[in-house]
């Protein structure tokens, strides 16, 4: 399987990861989940000489969209996002505007002359989804290094979380890399092999036992 570029970028006062995803052999990149510094993710780009032809909303909280409209006012770009999350975000819906592009589970993200793919991935959010890029997932807060997203914000559902990380991202090549939407581990990425052998989330055998995992008491 091909390998796209990404670059990851650690933006902002929660360790959230922005990323720039690509092709390989072009210049074009989609920006995951634009957040806290425009201009640095601006200067990434300038640094590899590519150029911004779109935008991935892995969801609506804040700290991954707070430079969305910003951004959306330099380079007039389509904004990908789940029909879920835009029905779910007025704040979504306003940064957006008339640049979102509603997906659902599985559609094409063009980028280039690559063809990408959002899984669509709630739990953490209805509309949460992950980019597939070849081989490299984009996961916002759907799944992290060694742990998931949280499952009781508002439209958080820790039973469409296990759903989305034993159904949809188990279709996930054991090859694969992730790069997650924060900095909460020893390394910035890893492969989905080990992930599944070191992650506990991915580790329950049924959805009961996941459920009272993920939603035991926060000390």
């Amino acid at each position: 399987m091909p390998t796209p570029y990404v670059r990851q970028l650690k933006l902002g006062p929660m360790d959230n990861f922005v990323y720039l995803v690509g092709p390989q052999d072009g210049p074009e990149v989609v920006v995951v989940d634009p957040a806290w510094d425009v201009p640095a993710i601006e200067v990434a780009v300038a640094q590899d000489g590519k150029r911004v032809v779109g935008a991935f909303v892995s969801h609506c909280h804040g700290d991954h969209i707070n430079g969305l409209d910003e951004l959306l006012s330099r380079h007039d770009v389509p904004v990908y996002a789940q029909a879920e999350e835009v029905a779910f975000s007025s704040d979504l819906r306003k940064r957006g505007g008339d640049a979102l592009k509603l997906l659902k589970a599985g559609d094409a993200v063009p980028v280039g002359a690559r063809t990408f793919h959002a899984l669509h991935t709630p739990g953490h959010t209805p509309g949460s989804h992950c980019l597939l890029a070849e081989d490299a997932l984009v996961s916002g807060d759907t799944v992290f290094i060694n742990g998931c997203g949280r499952c009781d914000f508002p439209g958080g559902n820790p039973e469409d979380m296990y759903r989305s990380l034993s159904q949809v991202l188990s279709k996930v090549p054991d090859t694969a890399r992730l790069y997650p939407g924060h900095d909460y581990a020893d390394v910035p990425v890893a492969q989905m092999e080990a992930i599944r052998q070191k992650n506990p989330y991915f580790g329950f055998p049924d959805m009961a036992s996941f459920v009272a995992f993920r939603m035991r008491p926060r000390k």
